[in-house]
């Protein structure tokens, strides 16, 4: 099992700002972005656990909460993770999602 403690600390940090964010920014993108990285993160989570099985989406419950979706999708996924590499790839796309969402 790989060390995915520094995933989970990103997502959580992620998921603070997000939380922190006024309104008006979850509007013009952050919220969009974070509903983004968590369907990816259940995307690959899905892949590990049911190889072969057909994708669901992760559903959109609205801008307030994407934190905790990104928060329950890295869970999830932290739970699969076999590798170091697996949680780089991770980490990179939690880095680029928190950049382009700007918070």
């Amino acid at each position: 099992m790989a060390d995915t403690s520094r995933l989970t600390r990103a997502v959580d940090h992620f998921a603070d700002r997000l939380r922190a964010a006024p309104q008006s920014r979850l509007q013009r993108g952050a919220a969009a972005e974070a509903l983004g990285l968590a369907r990816e993160l259940a995307r690959r989570t899905q892949l590990l656990e049911e190889p072969g099985t057909e994708l669901r989406e992760m559903p959109d419950a609205g801008m307030f909460a994407a934190a905790d979706q990104i928060t329950v999708a890295v869970h999830d996924l932290a739970l699969v993770l076999t590798d170091e590499g697996q949680v780089e790839e991770a980490l990179e796309l939690v880095a680029q999602a928190q950049q382009r969402a700007g918070v």
